[in-house]
């Protein structure tokens, strides 16, 4: 899941992106509004994770921008203030949802993963494919009785796939999908973590390549 943060205070923005790029999202992070807006003009991201007292830009006029340009994003209002009002008006402003500073991180991947879960197609918590099996949720992958013991970006390529239900996605779409914006776009991450991920999951092949389109899991 592509997630873009926009928080000012860069320790505390360090912190959850570290946490979630080990909960496996894609994150990307901006420090200020008008950097979020720069970002959002190009990446379509799922869910952007938002404090609302940003300096300069508003994160209401971020949140404003958002909705009125009618994109499938979903808001998650982050504020240091608990106060109702403030949260009532947050998500008045078309925010999807809304979380108070302190927060617990375990909190706010629930969230997200709520949040990520409306903004697409009914997802079960348990994928498979022919002798593949994929929980999210406990994080394991296996081929038949075989724990596949997948690195984080590993397990986000294969669910990405097999959410694909065999469509052809291009390298682009899969660098989109499951890396952020530290991949240099001309890295060969997505060939390397491909082949890495054939190699575990054995025989038969079951990721194909399309030659000048893409990959696809047969």
């Amino acid at each position: 899941m592509r997630v873009l943060l926009v928080e000012d205070d860069v320790p505390l923005a360090d912190a959850v992106t570290r946490a979630l790029r080990r909960e496996r999202f894609a994150v990307d992070v901006a420090h200020d509004g008008d950097a979020a807006l720069a970002k959002i003009d190009v990446v379509d991201y799922e869910i952007v994770v938002l404090d609302r007292g940003l300096p300069g830009l508003h994160g209401d006029a971020v949140c404003e921008r958002i909705v009125g340009d009618r994109r499938p994003t979903r808001v998650l209002m982050l504020t240091a203030s608990n106060n109702v009002s403030e949260r009532v008006e947050g998500l008045m402003l078309g925010a999807d949802d809304y979380l108070p500073k302190p927060f617990d991180m375990r909190e706010l991947v629930a969230r997200l993963r709520a949040l990520g879960r409306r903004s697409q197609r009914a997802v079960p918590p348990v994928l498979r494919w022919r002798d593949i099996v994929l929980d999210a949720s406990r994080r394991t992958a296996l081929r038949g009785d075989r724990d596949l013991r997948l690195t984080n970006r590993e397990f986000a390529l294969l669910e990405t796939l097999m959410l694909a239900d065999g469509a052809v996605l291009s390298a682009e779409q899969l660098m989109e999908s499951v890396w952020d914006d530290r991949l240099d776009p001309f890295s060969n991450a997505v060939r390397v973590t491909v082949l890495t991920l054939r190699r575990k999951l054995g025989d038969p092949p079951a990721i194909m390549t399309v030659p000048s389109a893409g990959y696809h899991l047969k």
